[in-house]
């Protein structure tokens, strides 16, 4: 799993027949910091979460399974909205 930040939405008119009615968010990886962890992705919104919340990531088969349809191209879904994070400092 990923943590990241929802920095934005996506919106396609045209696409796929298998991803009609479903959302996508624009989502920026966090290191254990908080600061940006890497590239941005576009993730399928399972959840409902929006713009500025910070979310747990799935990507592979574990996004498409979220779905329930293996067929689905999606590889990164937003399946969680972070309430807190707790780490242990060394």
């Amino acid at each position: 799993m990923i943590i990241g930040k929802v920095i934005g939405n996506v919106w396609a008119t045209r696409k796929e027949e298998a991803l009609r009615g479903l959302k996508f968010l624009v989502v920026q990886p966090l290191d254990r910091f908080g600061s940006d962890g890497g590239s941005t992705l576009v993730a399928v919104d399972m959840i409902g979460a929006g713009v500025g919340e910070r979310v747990l990531v799935v990507q592979g088969s574990s996004a498409r399974r979220i779905e329930g349809k293996a067929e689905v191209p999606v590889d990164a879904a937003v399946v969680g909205i972070i309430d807190s994070v707790e780490i242990e400092s060394q």
